[in-house]
């Protein structure tokens, strides 16, 4: 008999690096969003600097419960006004860098829990302060 779970695995971040992250085997250079129900999205901006609040008006589409906001090689917390659609709508915002917001996200996806990863990638050669 084989038996089949009642909803499938969500999808992980398989490995990461400075500059970028495996999601079932593909490497990706960009910033993206992901999200534990199958969302993977370019996002258009490559330095905390870029951001804007269409950016994060982009998330609220997918409803998560919470955003992981990766922002580089460093923890760099942004303006909450670029963010304020998301706190409109009580969806959670944490920020930390980006390699702490990919191993966040794989706990809380497994867990079940919808959660999106918005990551920036940006430059390798970037200095962590």
């Amino acid at each position: 008999m084989k038996l089949q779970p009642d909803q499938a695995a969500p999808q992980a971040i398989q490995a990461a690096g400075p500059g970028w992250i495996t999601i079932d085997g593909v490497e990706i250079n960009r910033s993206v969003l992901i999200g534990a129900k199958g969302e993977n999205d370019s996002w258009p901006c490559q330095t905390t600097d870029d951001i804007q609040p269409a950016h994060f008006e982009q998330i609220c589409q997918y409803q998560p419960e919470l955003v992981l906001f990766g922002s580089g090689l460093s923890q760099r917390f942004i303006n909450p006004r670029l963010y304020q659609c998301l706190i409109e709508r009580g969806i959670g915002v944490e920020t930390m860098d980006t390699l702490a917001a990919c191993r966040t996200y794989n706990v809380l996806a497994g867990e079940g829990r919808h959660v999106m990863a918005a990551l920036i990638l940006g430059n390798p050669g970037e200095q962590s302060e």
